[in-house]
């Protein structure tokens, strides 16, 4: 029995989920990404759409597992990013302290008004965590444990056929 189904199908759930959650953090539960948290939604981002044409390729099984492959490896490097990330929030090596905004636009008042009423975010410290682990280790843990079962899969599905 083929594996690649399921792991389209968590290629396409795992970004969604990771992604997803980390708007609601932000305009739900008032979480300010700070600049690695942007990063780390990017490699989300293009996951889902590479999932998207896993999808689309369904027909076709070695361009549905390519697609496939470089989603997980999306993901991964979202986890990547998250790792290194909560490392930071840590503290067991230096990274970034830049805010993560900037201006829309308008009239110099208005600019200025953006800049004093935007929060700062800083990357070195966790905003939340449970368990003593923060979004981005969370992020860390399940994007590369999510890859990893993603490429797994795929491997068994190569030993099935």
């Amino acid at each position: 029995m083929s594996k690649l189904p399921l792991a389209r199908a968590l290629a396409l759930l795992i970004p969604v989920a990771l992604l997803g959650g980390a708007y609601v953090s932000q305009y739900v539960g008032g979480l300010h990404p700070c600049e690695m948290c942007w990063w780390q939604r990017y490699p989300h981002m293009v996951a889902i759409g590479l999932a998207l044409l896993a999808f689309a390729a369904k027909g076709n099984r070695r361009t549905s597992a390519m697609f496939t492959t470089l989603a997980a490896i999306a993901i991964a490097i979202s986890g990547g990013i998250g790792l290194f990330h909560a490392g930071v929030e840590y503290g067991w090596w230096e990274g970034l302290t830049a805010c993560s905004t900037s201006p829309t636009g308008g009239s110099a008042a208005d600019i200025l008004n953006q800049i004093m009423a935007t929060p700062i975010t800083r990357c070195d410290v966790a905003p939340w965590n449970l368990l003593g682990i923060s979004l981005a280790g969370y992020n860390g843990l399940l994007s590369v444990g999510g890859a990893l079962a993603i490429l797994m899969l795929l491997a068994r599905k190569g030993r099935n056929a």
